[in-house]
C-alpha cells in the first residue's frame, strides 16, 4: 500500500462553546472547555491514519508542553513522526475555537509552523518518498513553503492533494502542480471570483480552476455534499443528514481519508463516499482528532 505523507501544521486546540457570539467589547458566559490536539495538517494525518493508511507527518513543533503533547497523541493514532522537527526557540502553533450553534470561529497563532523551509521539507521528502506516494499539504505553513513542496511532490512522482485553507491566492505557475485541488466555497470564490451555489456556478468554477492547470478539482458544499470532475465530466456526491454538534474537524476528516483511500488505489468516487461518511460522523462529536472516526465506523454497514 502506497503512504500518506503530510506537510501540515499541528496546532493546540483551545475550543469553548457559549450561547451566542460575543459581540465587540462584550464578554458572554463560556462552558465545555476542551484542549485538544488540532492543526489541519495534524488532523488530516490522523484522518488517514485512523482509516488505516500508512500515514508520515512532516512539521514543525516547540519545545513547549503543547508541542510534546501534540507529538505524544499523533504517534497514539500511529502517525509516524519521525520527521517532524522540534524548534529550539519557536512556540508551538496554537488555535481558539469558539463555538456556538454547529457554528465554530478560528483565531490562529501559527508558531512554529512556519519555520519548516523548502529546503527543509524537499529533503525530507528525496528521503521517504515513493512514486505513487500521496502528498496532502493546506496553507496553515508558510506560504513559499508549501508551494515549493507541491513542486517537489510532482517531482518525485507524488499524488498531490492540495487544500489551499486559510484561503490565499494560488500563483498560476504552481496550478500544474495539483492532481487534486480540494476547496470549499468560499476558497473557490477567492481563487476564482466565482461563488459556486448551484450546478453551474460550480462548474464554472471548477472549469475556471482546471483551466489554470489543476488536474482534478472538488469543491465541497458543506449540508450538500461535494463536486467534482472526472475528466471533462462533473460527479456529485450528497451529503449525509445528522445531527451537527461541532464542525471543526470535518473538512480535514474529509481529506485525510480521501487521501487514505487513494492510497488503496479506490476510484476517486468511492473514495469521496467514505471521505463524505466520515466527515459526517466528525461533525456528531466534540473536538478535532478525538472526533474523527475509525475505518470500521465508515464501512458500509
Amino acid at each position: 500500500m502506497k503512504q500518506v505523507i503530510v506537510f501540515g501544521s499541528l496546532n493546540m486546540d483551545l475550543t469553548i462553546r457559549c450561547e451566542r457570539m460575543p459581540q465587540q467589547g462584550e464578554t458572554v458566559e463560556g462552558s465545555n472547555f476542551l484542549s485538544n490536539p488540532g492543526g489541519k495538517g495534524g488532523n488530516q494525518a490522523v484522518a488517514a491514519a485512523k482509516f488505516g493508511a500508512p500515514t508520515r507527518m512532516i512539521a514543525c513543533v516547540g519545545q513547549d508542553v503543547f508541542g510534546k503533547k501534540l507529538l505524544e497523541v499523533l504517534c497514539g493514532y500511529r502517525v509516524d513522526c519521525g520527521e517532524v522537527k522540534v524548534s529550539e526557540t519557536g512556540q508551538t502553533g496554537v488555535a481558539v475555537i469558539t463555538c456556538h450553534e454547529g457554528d465554530n470561529r478560528i483565531i490562529l497563532s501559527s508558531g512554529t509552523n512556519h519555520e519548516m523551509k523548502p529546503a527543509d521539507v524537499r529533503e525530507v521528502l528525496q528521503r521517504i518518498a515513493a512514486p505513487g506516494d500521496i502528498f496532502v499539504t493546506q496553507y496553515e505553513c508558510e506560504q513559499n513553503t508549501v508551494l515549493a513542496s507541491l513542486e517537489y511532490a510532482r517531482e518525485l512522482g507524488m499524488y498531490t492533494i492540495f487544500n489551499p485553507a486559510p484561503a490565499k491566492i494560488i500563483p498560476e505557475k504552481y496550478y500544474p502542480f495539483i492532481d487534486l485541488l480540494v476547496v470549499n466555497q468560499t476558497e473557490a470564490k477567492y481563487q476564482t471570483g466565482i461563488f459556486p451555489k448551484e450546478e453551474e456556478s460550480c462548474k464554472q468554477a471548477i472549469e475556471s480552476m482546471r483551466r489554470l492547470g489543476a488536474k482534478q478539482v472538488m469543491i465541497t458544499l458543506g449540508s450538500r455534499g461535494s463536486i467534482f470532475n472526472i475528466g471533462d465530466t462533473m460527479h456529485s456526491i450528497p451529503a449525509q443528514r445528522v445531527e451537527v454538534v461541532d464542525t471543526t474537524a470535518a473538512g480535514d476528516t474529509f481529506i485525510g481519508v480521501l487521501a487514505a483511500c487513494l492510497a488503496e488505489d479506490k476510484e476517486l468516487e468511492e473514495s469521496v463516499r467514505f471521505a463524505t461518511k466520515a466527515a459526517a460522523l466528525t461533525i456528531m462529536r466534540y473536538g478535532a482528532q478525538q472526533a474523527i472516526p475509525y475505518r470500521e465506523e465508515c464501512e458500509p454497514n
